[in-house]
C-alpha cells in the first residue's frame, strides 16, 4: 500500500523526474509572494524543494513550520532561477493540491534556520523546533553513525554486546550518586549507575571473554562545556585474560579508525599513540590531559632558586615556560597574560625577556644571584628574543603551569586546528592524601590493581604506589579512561583498606564482587571511550550539549520536560520519603 502522505523525499528528486506527478510532505521553511506566484520552501528529513502555485487560494492561511503533504508536478526551474545551495536547485515542484496536517503558529519562539543565534535556553525549551535547523540535526544523526561505526569495530574484534543494569546499589566511582527511593523496601535505595564497573567485572568472573555496550551512565557533578549534567554515554567494554596493552591497542583501533572515517580529513596520531607516565605528562605539560599540538613544554626551576634571595621565589615549586623570539611583543599583550593570571587565582605572573647580549630585562633580574642567571639560560636553554614566564606556588605551581601554557598556545596561534593529536597518560597514582577528609583516598579508579600487587601496597608510601591505570587523552581532552582491575580478594581488601574501608564495610559495599572473587576470577581489564566527548570534537563544537538531542542546560534542568519538579504527596508517601 502507497503511502498517502509522500511518494519521494525532498532530495531523491531530480531532473529525472521532470512532468512526473509526485507527492512529498514536511516543514514549510519559507513563503514568498512574487506578485501573484507564491513560491513555498518544503523541507523534510533529506533537505529542501521549492514548490510554486498560480492559484494563491492553495496556500490561504499557510503558516511556516507547518507540516503539509503536497502533490503536483515535477517541472524544470528558469535558468536565471537556480539555486546552487541546494540538491534540488534545478528543478520545482507545480503545486495542484496540499493539505495542512499539523498547523504552526504565527509567531514562532525563534527563527528556526538560524537557531544558534538564540539564547540556549530557549533552543532547549523549544528543543523540537531547533531540531528542525538542518545543523542540528546533521549533528544527531552524526552520533547514530559514529555509534553504529563504534558497534561495527567493536564486533569485528569479537566483542559481545551486553546490557547491564540501570537500576544498581551505590558504588564510590568518585563522583555523587543519584539515589532512586524504593517503594517496595522502607527507608533502601537504588543508584543510578556512574558506570557499569562491577557488572562488566562481573562478566569477565561469568565467563564472558570480550564485552562492549553503549552504556548510559549518570553522575550528579556539575556541567562543563566538555560535560553535561546527569548523564552520558561511553563505549563501555571489557576483555578477560589479558594485560594493559591489550587494551591499550584496541583502544588506540577504536580512536584511530572512528577519527579517520568521520574526522573531515584532519591529521589524526599515528598508532601506537605517545605513552606518557602521569609524572612526565605533569612535568612536562603541567596536567595529565595534555594538549600535544602545542610545543610549549615547562622546565623545573624550583633547584635553581633553592638558595634564592627573592621572597615569591622561596620555599616553593618554580616552573619556567620558555617562548623565543617574543621579546618585541607590546605592553598590552604581555598584560593581557598577566590578567588572565590573575583571572585563574595566581597573584600574578613574573617574566623576563632576553637581550641580545644574552642580559635580562625584567624586574625580576635584579634579585638574581649570576650563579641564578647562568643556570637559567642553562636550563631554559635560553636566546636572544626568548622570554621566560614563571609560575611559583607552594600547591598548585602544576595546574597554574599548565593554563598558562595552554594560554600561551592559544595567544601565540601554535595550535593547529586541522589536527587531532592523541596521546596515552598511564601510571597514574593509586592513592593521594585528602586535606579535607584527612585520609589517603583513590584518585582514580578503586578497583584498579596496583602495580607491584600486594607487595607494593605493604612496602610503599600510599602515595608512591602507582596503578595500572591510564587515560587516552586527544587536543587536551579526556577522552578514555580505563585500568587492569583488581582480580585478587586479598589485594582489594589491603587497597580499599588504605583508602579506610574496613573489611566488613568492603564485603557490605561490594558484596557481589567480593564473593566472586572467592570462585577462580580471571585477569581483566577495561575502558571506556567517551562518546558525548569524541562527537564534540569530531563536530568541532565548543559545546558538548550540541552532540545530545534532548540535554540538560548547563545547570542542570530541563526547561523542555520542566525537571526537576515536586512530586505528589501520594508518591511521596508511597516510596516512604519525607521532604525536609
Amino acid at each position: 500500500m502507497a503511502n498517502k502522505y509522500r511518494t519521494h523525499k525532498c532530495y531523491e528528486l531530480s531532473e529525472k523526474e521532470i512532468d512526473r506527478e509526485v507527492k512529498i510532505a514536511g516543514f514549510v521553511e519559507n513563503i514568498r509572494d512574487h506578485g501573484g506566484v507564491i513560491f513555498v520552501d518544503i523541507r523534510d528529513d533529506s533537505g529542501v524543494l521549492q514548490i510554486v502555485s498560480n492559484d494563491d487560494t492553495i496556500f490561504y492561511g499557510i503558516t511556516r513550520e507547518s507540516s503539509i503533504t503536497v502533490s503536483g508536478t515535477i517541472r524544470k526551474r528558469e535558468e536565471e532561477d537556480y539555486n546552487d545551495r541546494i540538491k534540488t536547485g534545478t528543478i520545482e515542484l507545480l503545486v495542484n493540491e496540499l493539505e495542512v496536517l499539523g498547523n504552526s503558529s504565527n509567531v514562532l519562539p525563534f527563527e528556526v534556520m538560524t537557531s544558534h543565534e538564540t539564547s540556549e535556553e530557549v533552543r532547549l525549551k523549544y528543543r523540537y523546533l531547533d531540531l528542525r535547523n538542518p545543523k542540528v540535526k546533521q549533528n544527531i544523526i552524526f552520533r547514530t553513525q559514529v555509534i553504529d561505526f563504534l558497534r561495527e569495530i567493536m564486533k569485528k574484534e569479537d566483542f559481545l554486546e551486553l546490557q547491564t543494569p540501570i537500576l544498581t546499589a551505590s558504588s564510590p566511582e568518585g563522583a555523587r550518586d543519584f539515589i532512586v527511593p524504593s517503594r517496595k523496601y522502607h527507608g533502601k535505595f537504588y543508584a543510578l549507575p556512574q558506570a557499569p564497573q562491577q557488572f562488566k567485572q562481573l562478566l569477565m568472573c561469568g565467563g564472558f571473554d570480550k564485552y562492549f555496550q553503549i552504556a548510559p551512565c549518570f553522575r550528579d557533578e556539575d556541567a562543563r562545556s566538555d560535560r553535561v549534567y546527569g548523564e552520558f554515554y561511553q563505549l563501555d567494554f571489557e576483555m578477560a585474560f589479558v594485560e594493559e596493552d591489550d587494551v591499550l591497542k584496541i583502544g588506540e583501533k577504536v580512536f584511530y579508525e572512528t577519527f579517520q572515517k568521520f574526522g573531515n580529513g584532519k591529521k589524526i596520531s599515528d598508532t601506537p599513540f605517545p605513552r606518557l607516565s602521569y609524572k612526565e605528562s605533569m612535568e612536562r605539560f603541567g596536567t595529565d590531559k595534555p594538549d600535544l599540538r602545542n610545543p610549549l613544554e615547562l622546565v623545573d626551576l624550583t633547584e635553581v632558586f633553592e638558595e634564592t634571595t627573592f621572597k615569591p621565589f622561596k620555599k616553593v615549586t618554580v616552573k619556567g615556560i620558555v617562548v623565543e623570539d617574543i621579546a618585541t611583543k607590546s605592553n598590552s599583550w604581555f598584560n593581557e597574560l598577566v590578567d588572565y593570571a590573575s583571572s585563574i587565582g595566581m597573584p600574578g605572573i613574573g617574566y623576563f625577556k632576553v637581550n641580545e647580549d644574552m642580559s635580562f630585562a625584567g624586574p625580576i633580574d635584579k634579585f638574581l644571584s649570576e650563579d641564578e642567571r647562568e643556570d637559567l639560560i642553562d636550563i631554559g636553554n635560553l636566546k636572544p628574543g626568548s622570554v621566560i614566564f614563571f609560575i611559583a606556588d607552594r600547591n598548585n605551581a602544576y595546574k597554574y603551569a599548565g593554563l598558562i601554557r595552554d594560554e600561551l598556545g592559544r595567544k601565540l596561534g601554535l595550535i593547529d586546528k586541522d589536527e587531532f593529536k592523541f596521546c596515552i597518560v598511564k601510571d597514574f597514582p593509586m592513592y593521594e592524601w585528602s586535606e579535607e577528609e584527612e585520609k589517603y583516598i583513590f584518585t582514580h579508579n578503586p578497583f584498579s590493581m596496583p602495580q607491584g600487587g600486594m607487595e607494593s601496597l605493604e612496602s610503599k608510601k600510599p602515595e608512591e604506589v602507582l596503578a595500572y591505570q591510564f587515560d587516552f587523552v586527544c587536543n587536551g581532552i579526556e577522552l578514555a579512561s580505563g585500568a587492569v582491575r583488581n582480580h585478587d580478594l586479598e589485594i582489594m581488601k589491603k587497597a580499599f583498606s588504605i583508602a579506610g574501608y574496613k573489611e566488613e564495610e568492603i564485603e557490605k559495599r561490594f558484596k557481589a564482587l567480593y564473593e566472586a572473587f572467592k570462585y577462580g576470577a580471571p585477569p581483566h581489564a577495561g575502558m571506556a571511550p567517551g562518546i558525548d566527548r569524541m562527537l564534540m570534537l569530531l563536530l568541532g563544537e565548543e559545546n558538548i550539549r550540541e552532540t545530545i538531542a534532548f540535554p540538560m542546560n548547563a545547570s542542570g534542568s530541563d526547561a523542555l520536560m520542566e525537571s526537576p519538579s515536586e512530586v505528589s504527596e501520594l508518591q511521596l508517601r508511597e516510596a516512604h520519603i519525607k521532604v525536609r
